[in-house]
C-alpha cells in the first residue's frame, strides 16, 4: 500500500531470529575493528578469548542490535526503493546482548512525516525478546524515501534527538573506514546494492556506493566503548542519532562527544569534505 494515515494499523508478524558468536564477530569486523591485531580490547570483540578463558568468550558491540533481527519489519509500503536512504537509528537494550541466543521480534509502523519534495520520512519500531519472553532491546528506525513526499502527511512531530551541547567537545575520536569496508558489512544483513553497486548509485545520485547509516552508526559505538564506556557494552543504555551526509568507505570519521552525567552527546564529521554526517547522537549510559 502507498503511505496514508493507515499506516499505523500494519503490524508484522513476529519472527524468530538467531545468532551466534560469528555473526557478532563478522558484524565487529564490518565495523572495522580488530584492525590492531596486538590492541587488545577491540581483539576481544572479534577473537574467541579461549587462552584467556573470558566469560563471555566473545564481547557483542551493543549496536550489533541494528543487524541481529533484520528480517523484522512491518508490512511493506509503496515506495522508490532506489531514493530510500537511513536516517536516524535509536535503540534501547532493556539487556546487554548475549554472544548466542534466539529471539523474538515484532515490527510495526510509528508513523509518517511529509516533507515536501524532499521525500517522506517512515518511523517504525521493533521489539526484541529473548527464549525467556524478557525484552532485550527496542529498536526504532527512520527512513527517509527521498522519492515519496507530498502525500498529504503531518509536516513536523517526528521522533528526534537533542543537539549537542554549545560548548567544546570532551572527546574526539578519530576513526577511519576503509575503501573495501562496505562490502564486508553487508555481509551482515543489508545487501542494499546502494552501499555495494557503482550503477545503482548513480541513479539514486550518488557518485559512488556510500558507506551503510548502520555501518556508521556503529563507529560511532566504537567511539563511545573507547572513551566513556571503558570497553564495557553492558555500560550502553541506549544509542541514538541521526545521519545527515553520507560517508563514502575510505574516509576518515571524526566523532566529537559531549558528556552530561550518564548522557553522552555526539556528533561526527567528515573532515576532509567539510560535512557533518551524524547529527544530534545520544548515547545514555548506565
Amino acid at each position: 500500500m502507498p503511505i496514508s494515515a493507515d499506516l499505523t494499523e500494519l503490524r508484522g508478524e513476529t519472527v524468530p531470529a538467531s545468532w551466534d558468536d560469528r555473526d557478532v564477530m563478522l558484524y565487529a569486523l564490518g565495523i572495522g575493528m580488530g584492525e590492531d591485531p596486538a590492541g587488545a580490547e577491540e581483539l576481544s570483540f572479534v577473537n574467541e578469548g579461549w587462552y584467556t578463558r573470558r566469560d563471555p568468550a566473545v564481547k557483542v558491540v551493543p549496536t550489533f542490535a541494528s543487524v541481529a533481527t533484520w528480517n523484522a519489519r512491518p508490512p511493506s509500503i509503496d515506495i522508490n526503493q532506489v531514493m530510500v536512504v537511513d536516517a536516524q537509528r535509536d535503540i534501547t537494550f532493556h539487556k546487554p546482548l548475549p554472544v548466542k541466543a534466539t529471539v523474538s521480534a515484532h515490527s510495526r509502523w510509528l508513523g509518517a512525516w511529509d516533507k515536501g519534495d524532499k521525500g517522506a520520512i517512515l518511523v517504525r519500531e521493533t521489539e526484541v525478546r529473548d527464549a525467556e519472553g524478557d525484552s532485550l532491546y527496542t529498536l526504532q528506525g527512520t527512513t527517509f524515501a527521498r522519492g515519496d513526499g507530498n502525500f498529504g502527511g503531518p509536516t513536523s512531530g517526528q521522533p528526534e534527538t537533542p543537539a549537542v551541547p554549545d560548548r567544546a567537545p570532551d572527546r574526539v575520536v578519530e576513526i577511519a573506514t576503509r575503501p573495501g569496508q562496505a562490502l564486508l558489512y553487508r555481509l551482515s544483513g543489508d545487501r542494499n546494492p546502494l552501499h555495494s553497486d557503482p550503477e545503482f548509485a548513480a541513479k539514486a545520485g550518488f557518485p559512488a556506493p556510500i558507506l551503510h547509516g548502520m555501518c556508521t552508526y556503529g563507529i560511532t559505538c566504537r567511539a563511545l566503548l573507547q572513551t566513556f564506556a571503558d570497553w564495557d557494552p553492558a555500560a550502553i543504555r541506549r544509542h541514538a542519532c541521526r545521519f545527515s551526509s553520507p560517508v563514502y568507505p575510505g574516509e576518515t570519521i571524526t566523532v566529537a562527544l559531549w558528556q552530561e552525567g550518564r548522557a553522552v552527546h555526539f556528533e561526527a564529521r567528515i573532515e576532509a569534505r567539510g560535512v557533518t554526517c551524524v547529527k544530534n547522537g545520544l548515547t545514555e549510559l548506565r
